[in-house]
Parts: structure tokens; C-alpha cells; sequence
């Protein structure tokens, strides 16, 4: 059951992002940043894309994605085609990935410590759908703010 949620709201809120991405009217401003918002559009795009190759694909999917963070962060105007691009993809990763795991899977202690307390990877897995919708919320008020 928690694990048919998980796929529908990752699905649900990628498929927004894809959404919000495509709302832009100009695609460089996607990458704006201003004293307030210091994190734009595009690098949220790309953190989320990477926390969900890292903690799904890599870690319980072994998928072999090797993160690097610091340019989910610095890269600048990666085309808006690339972004969604990368956000179809991590969709695939993370559906397949939920689907092969079991309900006893959800039970066990996460397998990377990313956190000082231990966790259930199902926890683990609630916590990475609010990161998203997060990172999603601050995109939607970028867009709306910075996107004249």
C-alpha cells in the first residue's frame, strides 16, 4: 500500500516539476536569481533530479549514479529540453525502483546514514517525497515571482 503511494505521489509531483519547468516563459529565467530567491529554478530542477538519483536509483536501486552535488548547484543554463529530459529519467529510475521493493523492504534500516537517527527506508522514502514537494513549492514562487 505505502509503497503504490509512493510511486503515485513521485509521479504526481515530477510530472509538476515537468509542469512548472515548461510555465517558464523565458527559459533563461530559469536561472535568475535575485537577493531574496538565491536558488533558481534550473539548480533546484537539477538538486532535486540528483537527491533522486542518489537516494532511490543508486542506493536502492543500484543503478550506479555517482552524485555530484556541488553542480547541482553551480551549473548554470542547461537547456530547459536537458532539465525535463532529466526529470523523465529519474521518473523511470524511481517508479522501477519502488516497484521491485517489497512492503518487509520498507521495514529495514535505510542503507546509507544520511541522518544522525536510524531509520526505515520506508521513512526514509516519506521523507524524500516533502524534500521534493518542497523544492517543487520554491520553484512554483520563483517562477511566479522572477518569471516576467
Amino acid at each position: 500500500m505505502l509503497l503504490d503511494t509512493l510511486i503515485k505521489i513521485f509521479n504526481r509531483d515530477l510530472n509538476k516539476l515537468k509542469a512548472e519547468i515548461e510555465l517558464y516563459n523565458s527559459e533563461t529565467n530559469l536561472w535568475v536569481v535575485d537577493k531574496a530567491i538565491s536558488n533558481c529554478a534550473g539548480n533546484l530542477c537539477l538538486h532535486i533530479v540528483g537527491n533522486l538519483n542518489t537516494y532511490i536509483g543508486a542506493t536502492l536501486g543500484d543503478s550506479g549514479y555517482i552524485r555530484q552535488r556541488d553542480l547541482e548547484f553551480s551549473l548554470k543554463n542547461t537547456p530547459r529540453t536537458e532539465l525535463l529530459n532529466q526529470v523523465d529519467e529519474v521518473m523511470i529510475i524511481v517508479e522501477n525502483t519502488l516497484a521491485k521493493l517489497t512492503p518487509e523492504d520498507l521495514e529495514k534500516e535505510y542503507k546509507r546514514k544520511v541522518f544522525e537517527d536510524y531509520m526505515t527506508t520506508g521513512y526514509f522514502l516519506v521523507h524524500l517525497t516533502t524534500h521534493l514537494a518542497y523544492h517543487l513549492g520554491q520553484i512554483n514562487y520563483h517562477r511566479r515571482l522572477l518569471d516576467l
